[in-house]
């Protein structure tokens, strides 16, 4: 059941980023770049997982692509904050 539930992780996964890269193309923007990235990081995790079904005690490795991740997550929302920020007023 573990297996199945990572292979539908991966599955929404890609398809998330893949949305992400679609909106990227009709935008250029870097945020919607950075996201399908992290989905694609995520989806490779979740793919590993299914693939090498390591035991417990090993599992922590694989969690730097998840760590990857989020860390692109976080800097897509920084930056984006970044450079709305300059000389734009959001009133």
């Amino acid at each position: 059941m573990t297996l199945f539930a990572w292979g539908a992780c991966a599955a929404a996964g890609w398809t998330a980023g893949l949305f992400f890269w679609k909106f990227y193309r009709d935008t250029r923007d870097r945020l919607f770049a950075m996201f399908a990235a992290a989905f694609w990081c995520l989806t490779v995790h979740w793919c590993a997982l299914a693939i090498v079904n390591p035991p417990v005690e090993t599992r922590h490795y694989f969690f730097l692509l998840r760590l990857l991740a989020f860390l692109l997550i976080t800097a897509a929302i920084l930056d984006k904050n970044r450079s709305g920020s300059r000389g734009e007023s959001n009133i």
